[in-house]
């Protein structure tokens, strides 16, 4: 297997991917760790086992949305860069190459790419660890606490996110076992929207995860009311159905993109941006599902903390304590400056396919060319792709975000009194942050946009009879 593949268009944003998620593991590790070791030279709360307990717990969440993110975006790389080779893979299987051995080459180039990318976050990662914690030693003036930063641990992030990467390719690629030796005739297609519909094992399983979390979220703020341990089945209940949502998207984002649709207007330029968002539903599914991802964390980060906020504010009796309102604030800050990072990623990944869908859909660019659409209108069509997607996706991850942060939220704090003397906080309705909300819509909007000018001015290049003998 020779490495001209590494060039190929998205290998390198795989790569990123998976550096990112290694650094950010390695880097939080080693933070955990140095406070940890902090925290044990204190002399009243050296052996709290409860906070050794809660930095390991925001570790293990932070590093697990991390590679959970990385591994979604990976899978929707690798199912897309699949789609442009479906001429090369039927060219091999005409000529004897069977589809399992052509899925397990696609799944090892994920394993090296995972092993490149994690390789270079763990030399990253390591020296920002040294950096940061001579740096924080400096300023605290904190010359007696010893940490090594270099440890066999942090090898355990780097691991993960190949070992991810590598499955991730494997999911990725399940296209190649319905690619057949007749489609080297043609050009490589996205599975139409009949379909899609009738891949109803995948359906199945993604309803079932949808269901069942929606009914451990349910049970989790339920318990809440009782124990905080409430947020542990409501945890469980938020990753079951986002990836039903994410495994299903292609399912449950049509019927969303066709009312977005409507606020375009009736012209020629919009009802053919509209069409053909709807036409691929994998295709816009799979940019889609990259910003609901992003917007959903971090509003779903937002909405909880300033519930909890609001959870303790009624637990105090109506007056949260200025010694209490400040750390909360603080810890804020810095969750979702943690949490930036995973939104990070799935911008990457959203930028990413946005580009490879733009080049390989070179011919069919041609052909509205040919059929006589200026350069100008052929643009217009993806950009406005690009703003129906986003539109869709903004408005779901909003929406799912609100209703992650407040479920997490409640199942945590609904069984907890500001102190002995005081009730619980109870049941309390979700804080939504606007001026956080309005950011995140603004920004993905700006994003989404700059994203698809680039490779729409590179695919708009090309001249009709170019693009039209492009395979």
């Amino acid at each position: 297997m020779n490495g001209h593949w590494l060039r190929e268009r998205g290998m390198g944003a795989s790569i990123l991917v998976s550096a990112i998620s290694t650094a950010f593991g390695v880097v939080l590790i080693s933070a955990t760790g140095y406070i940890g070791a902090l925290l044990k030279a204190d002399p009243y709360v050296g052996e709290s086992a409860t906070l050794a307990f809660v930095l390991g717990f925001i570790t293990f969440v932070l590093v697990g949305l991390a590679v959970y993110v990385a591994a979604i975006v990976t899978a929707n790389t690798f199912s897309t860069v699949v789609a442009g080779r479906t001429r090369q893979i039927a060219l091999l299987r005409l000529i004897g190459a069977s589809a399992r051995s052509q899925r397990a080459q696609v799944a090892r180039q994920g394993l090296v790419v995972g092993s490149i990318g994690a390789l270079v976050g763990l030399i990253v990662g390591v020296a920002g660890s040294f950096a940061g914690i001579a740096l924080a030693a400096r300023l605290l003036g904190i010359g007696d606490v010893s940490y090594d930063v270099a440890r066999p641990a942090l090898l355990v992030p780097a691991l993960i996110v190949a070992l991810t990467t590598w499955a991730a390719a494997w999911v990725g690629s399940r296209r190649v076992l319905t690619v057949t030796p007749l489609q080297a005739l043609g050009s490589s297609t996205e599975a139409s929207r009949e379909q899609v519909v009738r891949r109803t094992a995948r359906n199945a399983t993604a309803i079932v995860l949808v269901g069942v979390g929606a009914l451990l979220l349910a049970g989790g703020i339920v318990l809440g009311l009782v124990s905080p341990l409430g947020v542990v089945v409501a945890f469980a209940g938020g990753v079951l159905s986002f990836t039903g949502i994410a495994l299903g998207a292609a399912l449950f984002m049509p019927p969303l993109l066709r009312l977005t649709g409507r606020l375009f207007g009736r012209s020629a330029v919009a009802r053919l941006a509209s069409e053909n968002a709807l036409r691929y539903p994998e295709r816009s599914s799979r940019m889609a599902i990259g910003v609901v991802i992003g917007v959903t964390l971090v509003t779903m980060f937002a909405v909880a903390l300033e519930s909890a906020k609001r959870a303790m504010t009624a637990a105090a009796g109506g007056t949260l304590p200025p010694e209490l309102s400040a750390p909360l604030d603080a810890f804020a800050g810095v969750m979702m400056a943690l949490v930036g990072v995973s939104a990070v990623i799935a911008a990457v990944g959203l930028v990413n396919l946005l580009t490879l869908g733009v080049v390989q859909r070179q011919r069919e660019l041609g052909l509205l060319r040919a059929l006589g659409l200026s350069t100008g209108q052929v643009r217009r069509v993806v950009l406005l792709e690009a703003a129906h997607v986003t539109i869709t996706a903004v408005v779901t991850g909003v929406v799912l975000g609100i209703a992650y942060g407040w479920a997490g939220a409640q199942s945590l704090l609904g069984a907890v009194a500001a102190n002995p003397n005081q009730e619980k906080a109870g049941l309390v309705w979700p804080a939504i942050p606007v001026p956080v909300v309005v950011l995140i819509v603004v920004a993905t909007a700006v994003l989404t946009l700059v994203a698809a000018v680039v490779p729409t001015r590179l695919a708009t290049r090309v001249s009709p009879i170019e693009a039209l003998a492009a395979a």
